[in-house]
């Protein structure tokens, strides 16, 4: 099993930028797969969490409003848009895939600078 992530990079102060991550091989059942971010010095904070079952979503309050999560193609996958990005958005986002354990991607990096 693997947590597989893609997307991330350089964006200008109000530009978008998207993230993908898919749970791959996974046999059990995936109850929620959750984007985090870690800024250097910072705490890790939830950024988003979507519930593959029910679709249901949970926000960070620094990202209401601008990061939609979302059902990707591939079952298990999602997709964040990150929309309106401010330079505090600047951090390593890191997947996680929670069944009856957690799995963490290896995290991919978004900058946000003019």
């Amino acid at each position: 099993v693997k947590v597989v992530e893609s997307g991330g990079g350089l964006a200008h102060p109000g530009g978008s930028l998207r993230l993908s991550c898919e749970a791959v091989g996974f046999a059990a059942m995936v109850y929620a797969i959750t984007w985090y971010r870690q800024a250097p010095g910072k705490e890790r904070e939830l950024v988003a969490r979507l519930f593959p079952v029910s679709g249901n979503t949970v926000y960070g309050d620094a990202v209401k409003g601008r990061f939609t999560i979302s059902r990707g193609n591939a079952k298990n996958s999602v997709s964040l848009q990150m929309d309106s990005l401010k330079p505090e958005d600047t951090a390593l986002y890191i997947c996680n895939v929670e069944t009856t354990n957690h799995y963490w991607g290896q995290g991919t990096q978004v900058t946000v600078s003019s």
